[in-house]
């Protein structure tokens, strides 16, 4: 699976911090593509963006790397994913998703329900609820949400989200056990990656939800 390869690579020989050492940028092009995809692509709510952006900051604290570039950097990319899931939306492809089946129905109920309940500050608090967070633009720009509205609730979940994310791993990374613990906490993350993963293909799991 595409969550368990890319973080069972963060753990090895060439892991993140090795690339963000000697090429920040391609490591942080890497990381900001993955959010794109996941914000940005209704059908893969399962990528692993949390645990991601938890990596993403440990492995900056434990390489002495500032994160504010990083952050500014992800940031955007989560804001290009919302606003290109939201165009999907409000064009006649999000339509034709809708009707051919290719979102789950048990994630449009999801998502439907956070809408009901917090109403436009779905998209930033959508942020922090896989599959929420993928869906939520995607519904937004097909109820025909105020582009500006959703271009305010974007922009800040998406700073909120990931500078929340990367700043607790850039912290927890300077913490002299885990920098001792490397490979247990390259083991928990990528656990914590397959969650989302197992769940998106799990027929068990998808019986439980329906």
């Amino acid at each position: 699976m595409i969550s368990t390869a890319l973080l069972g690579w963060l753990g090895s020989d060439q892991s993140l911090m090795l690339l963000l050492s000697q090429n920040w940028i391609w490591g942080i092009a890497l990381v900001a593509t993955v959010i794109f995809c996941e914000t940005g692509l209704v059908v893969l709510p399962f990528l692993p963006g949390d645990s991601l952006l938890f990596a993403t900051g440990a492995f900056l604290g434990m390489s002495a790397m500032s994160p504010l570039v990083s952050i500014l950097l992800i940031s955007l990319a989560a804001v290009a994913g919302d606003s290109a899931n939201f165009a999907i939306g409000r064009s006649r492809v999000g339509q034709y998703l809708l009707k051919s089946a290719w979102i789950k129905p048990h994630h449009l109920v999801k998502t439907r329900a956070y809408f009901d309940r917090f109403g436009g500050p779905t998209v930033t608090i959508g942020r922090f609820v896989p599959v929420v967070r993928t869906i939520a633009p995607f519904m937004a720009g097909l109820s025909g949400m105020c582009p500006r509205r959703f271009a305010f609730f974007n922009v800040m979940g998406a700073l909120v989200w990931c500078g929340s994310l990367i700043m607790a791993g850039f912290w927890l990374g300077q913490v002299p056990w885990i920098k001792g613990h490397m490979a247990w906490m390259s083991i928990g993350i990528v656990t914590l990656s397959m969650i989302p993963a197992l769940a998106h293909f799990s027929p068990r799991f998808k019986k439980v939800q329906g």
